[in-house]
């Protein structure tokens, strides 16, 4: 059995519901621009059909920013035979040499605080399409970028499904705790989350390790690293991880609503007028295998959250 099926079920009785595509790719774009926050979990719309100018000679299908600031551009595909991932990966050699173009658009739309808070340490890329082939999707499996490849589908006149084909983390280099080697020390203004890992303690990357194999384990979830935090995602974050080196801890801060949890000094605290990096109300300080044995419940409650 593959793909996914629809059925519709009246008085006991189950009937299939036939999918289709939409007919015209401006009627599904014009579609995700009006709702892209709901659709594509957390993106802002920023720009439809986005001119790169007279040199690059281009038009970017949509653009967006999503909830870690991280610029998001969606193509879609009309026919079967376009390579919609290569298209949208030569838009995005266009975005990251013109970063004070897409941060210009970014205070146009958003504001000033957004546009300073812009992350360029892992820009993402979203392909929608009816289908795609097995070329693509072996295509983005070999990419280092950010890519989701996203197959929609029509269901009668009121019902369009958008399902997760293929994602790709991407990010600045591979995450310490995976078997893989340590970074070479960085300048600290310039340090990423993954580098922090990498000079950390071998206490500390070991505490990371079994957390990220345990938020791994709650299901259809996959690690994005980004500049100051390891964002864990379904449609949108559930847990964003910073490493606290000097601490000795890990903070992960949760889609958990704060009053329906007794908070505990040193291991939880109410973020919601507190600035921090990371997407999330909960902050929970993780600093042994036993706060995290005592995290459980929150990090599922999270998870159950960021469907």
């Amino acid at each position: 059995m593959a793909g996914l099926q629809v059925f519709r079920v009246s008085d006991g009785d189950v009937r299939r519901v036939e999918g289709d595509t939409v007919e015209l790719e401006r009627h599904l774009q014009a579609l995700v621009e009006a709702n892209m926050e709901e659709m594509l979990g957390g993106v802002r719309f920023l720009a439809s059909e986005y001119s790169t100018g007279p040199v690059h000679r281009g038009r970017i299908d949509s653009l967006g920013l999503d909830e870690d600031g991280s610029p998001v551009l969606i193509e879609y595909k009309r026919q079967r035979s376009e390579s919609v991932l290569a298209q949208g990966l030569f838009y995005l050699s266009w975005l990251v040499e013109n970063r004070a173009e897409f941060e210009a658009l970014v205070e146009q739309r958003l504001g000033a605080e957004a546009a300073e808070q812009v992350d360029w340490s892992n820009p993402r890329v979203v392909c929608i399409a009816a289908d795609f082939t097995r070329y693509d999707l072996v295509a983005a499996g070999m990419s280092h970028h950010r890519i989701d490849m996203v197959v929609y589908r029509r269901y009668g006149d009121d019902l369009v499904t958008l399902e997760l084909a293929a994602s790709v983390a991407g990010g600045c280099g591979a995450l310490p705790g995976r078997r893989t080697e340590l970074a070479r020390p960085v300048a600290a203004s310039r340090r990423t989350v993954t580098d922090v890992l990498a000079q950390a303690s071998g206490e500390v990357r070991g505490l990371y390790e079994e957390l990220d194999a345990r938020l791994l384990d709650l299901g259809e979830g996959h690690a994005v690293p980004l500049q100051h935090y390891v964002a864990y995602r379904r449609r949108r974050n559930f847990a964003c991880v910073r490493v606290l080196a000097q601490a000795q801890a890990l903070v992960v801060f949760l889609r958990v609503d704060p009053t329906t949890v007794q908070l505990v000094p040193g291991w939880t605290r109410d973020v919601r007028r507190i600035g921090h990096l990371g997407t999330g109300e909960l902050e929970v300080r993780i600093g042994s295998v036993e706060d995290l044995d005592r995290s459980m419940a929150l990090l599922r409650t999270s998870y159950a959250a960021a469907a």
